[in-house]
């Protein structure tokens, strides 16, 4: 689950749904490559695994539900495991990018995105590298079977982290009401009014991009975990409507 502190609620955007606007912006971007239909396959599925987990949410002690980035490493592994597995099922190369962003995210995006750190990854340390290095280890039998160069494999796996970053920007940043302008690395984001921003350099075809995010609006209390669970089942998902301009 992907967390917003919103004032009187917590904003909830489970990670599927998150996936759904990354291939929405895939759909969009302009500078692909040739295998940009299972890039699209990745971006729409890169947090199957999550399903797993987000079938009962958990809260931490205080009872505030518990973020992605919070999550015991563990089970993150095991459910990202067989998320890449799922995946490579329906696109070989899908698949290969998935697991590049599941070793990925132990890696700061191989460098790209040094704040990004799971809180509990040095509790396990030795799985963590385990399994970075079962991914890794694997990437060149994946790129042969999938028809891939380096490459290519590279420029995709870096577009992938863009859907994803683009998405995330939306759910974890407040869009009700416009904001100040930030940066994502080396792109600027003008909010200009409720879930609408310019964006510079202009990353898409076609200006403007309209996309949706589903999210759930919880009441903020200190929850119990079946209360919690049974509540969030309960709630009404809510569709916002996204626009990016250049």
């Amino acid at each position: 689950m992907i967390v917003r502190d919103a004032g009187a609620t917590w904003q909830v955007v489970l990670q599927p749904e998150h996936a759904e606007l990354s291939a929405e912006l895939a759909k969009a971007w302009r500078d692909v490559g040739p295998r940009h239909e299972s890039v699209v396959v990745a971006a729409r599925r890169h947090d199957d695994g999550w399903a797993v987990w987000e079938r009962s949410p958990q809260v931490d002690a205080d009872g505030k539900p518990v973020a992605f980035l919070d999550v015991q490493v563990p089970a993150h592994l095991a459910f990202y495991r067989a998320g890449i597995a799922a995946i490579t099922d329906e696109d070989a190369y899908a698949g290969l990018l998935v697991s590049m962003h599941g070793a990925g995210i132990y890696r700061q995006r191989y460098g790209a995105d040094p704040a990004l750190a799971l809180s509990r990854a040095p509790e396990a340390q030795a799985l963590v590298d385990a399994f970075v290095e079962e991914q890794e280890s694997a990437y060149a039998a994946r790129s042969a079977d999938a028809g891939v160069d380096d490459e290519l494999r590279l420029a995709d796996y870096h577009r992938l982290q863009w859907y994803d970053r683009f998405s995330l920007a939306f759910c974890l940043r407040a869009w009700d009401e416009p904001g100040a302008p930030f940066d994502l690395s080396e792109f600027r984001f003008a909010p200009l009014g409720p879930w609408r921003a310019r964006v510079t350099p202009w990353p898409s075809g076609e200006s403007p991009f309209r996309g949706s995010l589903l999210r759930r609006l919880v009441p903020k209390r200190a929850w119990g975990q079946t209360e919690f669970r049974d509540a969030f089942r309960a709630l009404e998902a809510e569709r916002v409507d996204i626009t990016l301009e250049a």
